[in-house]
């Protein structure tokens, strides 16, 4: 009897909620689409017309537009909308690209980074994602950002506001937060967290993460947090810094750690503007 009761119940809960979210493999499916089409380099057919390829990511994001209840006034319009926005992605990413490569002495060109580098995928997979996000569809975009994080250890919500010329080197660990505002020119390393002071469901909707500005460089395992904590422009954020509150423009902040050796003055480790 309690099974019959379980399967009914369950039977219940899957016919109200099966269709509030699009099909998983659907959107597997549709980020190998994508992302290919964008950087043919990516695609296990690398001579296929990306006219083409255009073609099929927007029938495939219609079809699962209208596979779940998203709530939108009109699924065409959405998709003209995300098809005009595709040459201003691609010029983004571009630079992303450009700007990781010149940027790591490690990288030989920009097809190795776009290939090889978690963080460019990372930036690749968030930057599609945003796009489907201001274009107020529900639920997918975070379906987006999720693969991509569960690929590469790196976390960016799709609300997240990020300039061009972004570079995430290494990556694993890092976290980006939903109302988080990243300026142009910005390089993080691995385990950064760019978070939120509270988490506090009466908080959604309100600006929770902080501001970077143009510039800035933030090293491995660093922590900034809280919505009204602004990163001025240009300045440098040393490794394993805990930061809650706003710096001026230019600065250099760094954790400063007390060596001490037997026979020897103690003196302060001040690693800064170093490559891993």
């Amino acid at each position: 009897m309690k099974s019959d009761n379980f399967i009914q119940y369950h039977k219940e809960e899957s016919e109200i909620k099966q269709f509030k979210v699009p099909v998983i493999q659907d959107v597997h499916n549709f980020i190998s689409e994508i992302t290919s089409c964008l950087f043919p380099v990516l695609s296990n057919n690398r001579n296929r017309n990306q006219g083409q390829g255009l073609q099929q990511i927007l029938f495939s994001l219609n079809q699962i537009l209208k596979s779940y209840e998203t709530g939108l006034t009109s699924i065409d319009q959405t998709l003209e909308d995300f098809k005009k926005s595709i040459p201003e992605l691609y010029a983004l990413l571009n630079l992303d690209a450009k700007a990781i490569y010149e940027g790591d002495p490690a990288s030989e060109s920009v097809e190795e980074v776009i290939i090889c580098y978690p963080g460019f995928y990372a930036i690749l997979v968030y930057r599609i994602a945003h796009e489907l996000f201001l274009l107020g569809i529900p639920v997918l975009p975070r379906m987006l950002t999720e693969f991509s994080h569960s690929k590469t250890g790196i976390d960016i919500h799709p609300g997240a506001k990020i300039g061009r010329s972004f570079f995430i080197d290494h990556g694993t660990g890092v976290v980006i937060g939903e109302t988080a505002e990243i300026g142009n020119d910005v390089k993080i390393y691995q385990g950064v967290t760019i978070g939120a002071l509270s988490v506090s469901k009466m908080n959604a909707g309100t600006k929770r993460h902080p501001t970077i500005e143009d510039n800035t460089v933030i090293y491995a395992g660093t922590t900034i947090l809280g919505g009204d904590t602004v990163i001025g422009h240009d300045s440098t954020i040393g490794g394993n810094v805990w930061l809650t509150q706003s710096i001026e423009p230019y600065s250099t902040v760094i954790n400063q750690v007390k060596i001490h050796m037997k026979n020897k003055n103690p003196n302060i480790a001040q690693a800064i503007n170093f490559v891993i």
